[in-house]
């Protein structure tokens, strides 16, 4: 058990049957009244913010979650297939325990897929990953006013904004937060 006082960012806890992970919290100290701590939590199993107010002295449950490293294979219908690369043994998702996760999915990818106890939570992508450029138009001469961003289809489908100097086949770097253009791979 932990003392709500003692909770930390990214810190994982049980509340009434649910699986959060601590986003950010204040210890508010009012003027007149008992203390109580202010959590933004994130639900791992239905991905849901909530924010929720503790008196200063309930306790929580920890929650121990593990993360396996799988490699990302292939997609058949709605099942997604990972492999754990050390024994070999495959896991299939659906679309809806990946969620919005699924349009960053490439071969070869290795993602954390994260388990309470026996129960597969979900899975947790790296912060950047690289992509190649399969399409996108030329930029137009003259069209040169600061930032300006053309659209490019990545190998895995999805169609991000990139500067106006990134071309076909180039390998650039996408971050997961935001699914916007980084830089260029080196």
């Amino acid at each position: 058990m932990v003392n709500v006082n003692d909770i930390k960012n990214g810190m994982t806890v049980e509340d009434e049957g649910n699986i959060y992970q601590v986003l950010e919290f204040s210890h508010v100290k009012p003027g007149k009244g008992a203390a109580f701590v202010k959590a933004k939590l994130k639900n791992l199993r239905t991905g849901a913010i909530v924010e929720k107010t503790y008196n200063s002295s309930v306790k929580l449950a920890k929650a121990h979650i593990e993360r396996k490293p799988m490699q990302y294979l292939y997609q058949a219908g709605d099942a997604y297939s990972f492999m754990d690369m050390n024994t070999y043994e495959q896991v299939e998702l659906t679309g809806s325990q990946i969620g919005d996760d699924i349009k960053y999915l490439k071969e070869n990818l290795t993602v954390d897929l994260i388990y309470f106890g026996e129960e597969l939570i979900g899975i947790n992508l790296p912060e950047k990953i690289d992509y190649v450029i399969t399409a996108t138009e030329n930029a137009v001469k003259g069209n040169t006013s600061q930032g300006a961003q053309k659209d490019a289809t990545l190998e895995n489908g999805m169609v991000v904004k990139v500067p106006l100097f990134i071309n076909e086949g180039e390998s650039i770097i996408i971050s997961t937060e935001d699914g916007k253009y980084v830089s260029r791979s080196k």
